[in-house]
């Protein structure tokens, strides 16, 4: 995780609510960055990104939950609040249930804003400590593109060539050119250390 202060990154279309979020966040201390969209979000993002997230639920183009979506695929480990003037309890039930930490209507408050960021700087910091084993070798299954990891997952389970092909429904080729890319993207000179990068980093499924 970077060693500086967490930052509250900022999700939302409207440039007035990120305004009214600079002067809060400032007031509070809080270092932030501000994004105008979740695909802007989604090309800056990093591992080593810490803090929290503050989402806003309906955006133009992909939409708050679907950015969510994509965070855990990516085993992102930011809590997420999200922020919205539409939401609805199935939609909030939704957004908790695949681990956003708080999910608050417009307009919030300061305190409660700030006091929800506070505890997610704290359920961030527990996040990163329980994968911190992983860290090391889910940093490298991170070089791989979305297909690489799932061609390593399977090889990592023992599965050949043929048979990747065969589950992913793509060419022997293809295989095992993947299989080339992996291991010299991760530097793993052999089988068996793929398999141990791959247990270690808890990305046994696909």
């Amino acid at each position: 995780m970077d060693s500086k202060q967490p930052v509250v990154y900022i999700v939302d279309d409207d440039p007035a609510v990120r305004d009214a979020f600079a002067l809060m966040l400032e007031q509070a201390g809080v270092h932030a960055r501000f994004f105008s969209g979740a695909e802007d979000f989604l090309a800056a993002y990093q591992p080593d990104f810490a803090g929290c997230l503050v989402l806003d639920v309906r955006m133009p183009g992909m939409d708050g939950i679907q950015l969510q979506r994509a965070l855990v695929e990516r085993r992102c480990t930011l809590p997420i609040i999200f922020l919205t003037g539409h939401g609805d309890i199935p939609m909030s039930v939704r957004a908790i249930k695949a681990g956003a930490v708080d999910f608050l209507s417009k307009p919030v408050t300061y305190s409660k804003l700030i006091a929800s960021i506070r505890a997610a700087f704290i359920e961030q910091e527990k996040r990163y400590k329980a994968s911190e084993p992983n860290h090391e070798a889910r940093a490298r299954l991170e070089k791989l593109t979305k297909r690489e990891r799932e061609v390593a997952v399977l090889a990592a389970q023992g599965l050949s060539s043929k048979e990747i092909a065969t589950q992913l429904n793509i060419s022997y080729r293809t295989v095992e050119i993947h299989r080339c890319n992996i291991m010299r993207k991760i530097g793993a000179r052999s089988l068996l250390e793929l398999a141990r990068v791959v247990r270690e980093s808890g990305w046994q499924h696909i």
